[in-house]
């Protein structure tokens, strides 16, 4: 792994305390974030064209943008399942979980990560209900930074609730296995907690492009795995991609966060794979608890080509 230059910041805070939050709302309207429109067809590779809400091709291929304000650019034959990606019950506890602030630290580190470098065109990979990327284009919003924005999930529940609270981005149901945008359109490239595909990941950064990604570290949630699994195995240390990419920095995230109520236990557990990976005696143990101080440990790392 080629190492550019290297900056580690081992973070302790607690999710509760004070945050600076910029003024401006993703609800307001904005001059200087505008939404991504280099869009390609998922079918032939095409540029898509959007006339009186559709997407078209030059082949004739048409994709119709949905009332919530997101277009679909997965198509069947493409997916795995016949609902991929998250649940709508995960989006939901995720959604709610979030809003409630817990995760603000790491969401704060982000965005000023990708403010170090402003501008250009900014693409989520794995965007969830958009929390992260708001947040990042709440703070861009804020300083005057300009950006183009752009997000996909697998998942068109996930999307649905992200493009219903902020228009100001492409909104897209689609897999970073085919990510339909142009070859070197992509300037910041974000993958938090998500799937790298590093051959499609290169073909759509610019010259410039960086990409961000957001991984567990080795206490990530460690309380919560003691809870429902009978053992819990530490995974090796490895970078997330391979040593082809350039580490510019790394920043360790770590904070501590209380939760008080049964409901919010649930939506954690309810929010990540463990949900499905604990045994029926481990998810019993977690939610019969009305309390219970987890550790959000993660590493947030930029690379670059």
């Amino acid at each position: 792994m080629r190492v550019r230059a290297h900056s580690s910041a081992h973070l302790r805070l607690l999710s509760q305390l004070a945050y600076t939050r910029p003024i401006t709302t993703s609800q307001e309207k904005s001059t200087v974030i505008t939404p991504f429109s280099q869009l390609c067809c998922p079918l032939d590779g095409a540029d898509l064209t959007l006339n009186d809400k559709t997407w078209r091709c030059e082949q004739g291929h048409s994709f119709d943008v949905a009332k919530q304000g997101y277009v679909n650019l997965l198509p069947v034959q493409n997916k795995r399942s016949k609902d991929p990606g998250d649940s709508k019950a995960m989006v939901q506890a995720r959604s709610r979980f979030l809003g409630e602030g817990f995760y603000a630290p790491l969401a704060e580190a982000l965005a000023t990560q990708v403010l170090a470098q402003p501008g250009g065109a900014l693409l989520d990979a794995g965007c969830g209900e958009g929390y992260y990327l708001r947040n990042v284009l709440d703070h861009a919003t804020a300083c005057g930074a300009e950006f183009s924005a752009a997000a996909l999930d697998i998942s068109k529940w996930a999307v649905q609730a992200a493009a219903k609270r902020d228009k100001r981005v492409s909104w897209l149901v689609a897999s970073n296995s085919s990510i339909p945008v142009p070859a070197n359109s992509i300037d910041t490239l974000l993958c938090v907690f998500g799937f790298p595909v590093e051959s499609e990941f290169k073909r759509v950064l610019s010259n410039r492009g960086r990409l961000m990604m957001v991984d567990p570290a080795p206490d990530h949630l460690h309380e919560l795995k003691q809870l429902i699994y009978d053992e819990v195995k530490d995974k090796p240390a490895s970078l997330p991609v391979s040593d082809t990419w350039t580490l510019v920095t790394e920043e360790r995230v770590t904070f501590g966060v209380e939760l008080t109520s049964r409901e919010v236990i649930h939506d954690l557990l309810g929010m990540t794979p463990h949900l499905y990976r604990a045994s029926s005696a481990g998810r019993e143990r977690a939610e019969a608890l009305t309390s219970l101080t987890v550790t959000v440990d993660v590493w947030l790392r930029v690379f670059k080509v």
